[in-house]
């Protein structure tokens, strides 16, 4: 019973409260409250590179491409 992600395993386990809590235990990942996973960008997901500043919450190439939209000038 190996898979690579762990939500596939659930539906095989889903009627057995026993095995369901301990698979819980031990393989799904925990919710982060801190650190460079926390922080997303709104649009792709991506966690490098992320402009938080401002409650924007972009990486840097999305920033690029939305940065007229949102109000920003591009001055020479």
């Amino acid at each position: 019973m190996t898979n690579t992600h762990y939500t596939k395993m659930l539906n095989q386990i889903q009627n057995k409260p026993a095995k369901m809590a301990k698979y819980n235990k031990y393989n799904v990942p925990k919710k982060r409250k801190y650190g460079r996973t926390v922080n997303k960008c709104r649009r792709c997901g991506q966690t490098m590179a992320h402009t938080g500043k401002y409650g924007l919450h972009y990486c840097r190439q999305c920033l690029r491409e939305v940065a007229q939209k949102i109000g920003f000038k591009k001055y020479n």
